[in-house]
């Protein structure tokens, strides 16, 4: 499929003389044609990048967006801007299928298409524009084609892990079958999910999946998942300290209720080399990451203009799970990785990605019910009580060597001893007792998940 676009792509780089670039409507790299020049400023930084990096940075997106090219049915052309590293102007090809935009062609032009009609202004296109415009919808109908193949598969794995036990066996027959038949899976080959959360669902569109190593299917769902999923919370405080790291074996399925409103997520099926090397999923976690649909509930945070420097990563949060060479152990896995998803979002200093395996005590906090906290640490929980929360927290994350957490909270110790006094007046607790201590210590973690 791949050396597909690339035939197209040097068909209309041939029609046209100029350097064309395929990318999909997040600005992934597809295929590429040849330059001859050796001119860096000729070639474009901003071509260079996307090549050498295999997308184009936030603040290119952004400035090629401005012109609707993600609205435009015809050709656009699009002016330089040094400052954003578009040293030369470009010809941008809608590549669109039933009126569903896939992604676009862009020809960078050195001079010799500057007078070239588009057929924009009520005039005809030039035959050149015309004929790539054809061009261009033969790859739509192509990413089309991947879109739906990419879908089907993930409408598999959606009823797969949401599918109640009894129904798992069959489910996971379905999606082996079907990834089998699309050649991008041997049975027994090691696998995995990531989970991505938040995920921006707003957008209903077929997309194609991006070109990466391992990648073999994606879904959004609620991140309550089924019956036995884990809930997630969406507050957040400022993170204390990490968690240390840790092995355990798999979690079981005890009954958890789902949220009142579940976190959109995204999970996604990563073929691994082996299944204790998880460098597919991290690749994958990252890429997703990047995605304009990743941590859209966060808000958007956007490379510098002209930065050469990849998007950076979104305000959201991966977690990946254990792996597997069994499809009905996915669901296990897809509630590993929403857990380790969950824990690095609660606690930013376990990622933005992270395994399940490395979650350290969040694998029993993530397994807890989601009820209201312990009514004696309700209201330390206040807004107000803020920085008491803190403090006790970071308190008990230095294993109550009070040194140690004044240092790590920038405090004078008369002053946390002070602030250790209302904790324990707000609470009942008494933070010399062991027992009083655990209770306060998962209640603080468990109000952040």
């Amino acid at each position: 499929m791949r050396g597909d676009y690339q035939q197209l792509v040097d068909e209309i780089s041939a029609a046209l003389g100029a350097p064309a670039t395929l990318e999909d409507r997040d600005f992934g790299l597809i295929a590429f044609g040849a330059h001859e020049g050796d001119d860096d400023e000729v070639m474009d930084p901003v071509r260079t990048r996307s090549i050498l990096q295999r997308r184009s940075s936030a603040a290119v997106r952004a400035w090629f967006e401005a012109f609707g090219i993600a609205r435009a049915k015809t050709a656009l052309r699009i002016p330089p801007d040094p400052a954003a590293g578009v040293f030369r102007g470009r010809i941008c090809l809608p590549v669109r299928h039933r009126g569903i935009v896939h992604g676009y062609v862009w020809l960078l032009d050195d001079g010799h298409l500057t007078d070239l009609e588009l057929g924009t202004r009520g005039a005809p296109p030039d035959p050149r524009i015309a004929q790539a415009m054809e061009t261009a919808a033969r790859i739509g109908a192509l990413l089309a084609d991947e879109a739906r193949a990419g879908a089907e598969l993930g409408d598999l794995l959606r009823e797969l892990l949401v599918a109640a036990p009894d129904g798992q066996p069959a489910s996971a027959a379905a999606l082996r079958d079907a990834l089998r038949d699309s050649l991008r899976f041997t049975p027994g080959a090691p696998l995995t999910l990531v989970a991505v959360l938040p995920w921006d669902t707003s957008d209903t569109d077929a997309a194609p999946l991006p070109s990466l190593p391992g990648l073999l299917a994606a879904c959004a769902l609620p991140a309550g998942g089924p019956a036995d999923g884990p809930a997630v919370g969406a507050d957040e405080t400022e993170p204390a300290a990490r968690p240390g790291p840790g092995r355990t074996g798999r979690t079981g399925s005890a009954a958890r209720p789902q949220p009142a409103a579940p976190v959109p997520a995204l999970a996604a099926l990563v073929r691994l080399r082996a299944s204790a090397a998880s460098a597919p999923a991290h690749t994958v976690a990252e890429h997703l990451l990047r995605s304009p649909r990743a941590g859209a509930a966060q808000g958007e945070r956007q490379a510098p203009r002209g930065s050469g420097h990849p998007p950076p990563l979104r305000p959201g949060a991966a977690g990946i799970g254990a792996g597997t060479r069994e499809l009905t152990d996915l669901p296990a896995t897809w509630r590993e990785a929403l857990d380790a998803a969950r824990a690095a979002h609660a606690e930013p200093r376990l990622g933005p990605i992270t395994q399940w395996d490395a979650i350290g005590p969040y694998r029993m906090l993530t397994a807890l019910p989601a009820t209201a906290p312990d009514p004696a640490i309700g209201p330390l929980l206040a807004p107000a009580h803020a920085e008491l929360a803190r403090t006790a927290e970071v308190f008990l994350d230095c294993a109550g060597q009070a040194s140690r957490t004044a240092q790590a909270l920038g405090i004078h110790r008369q002053t946390l001893y002070y602030r250790l006094g209302r904790v324990e007046k707000l609470t009942g607790l008494d933070l010399d007792d062991g027992e009083h201590r655990l209770l306060l210590h998962m209640a603080l973690k468990a109000a952040r998940l």
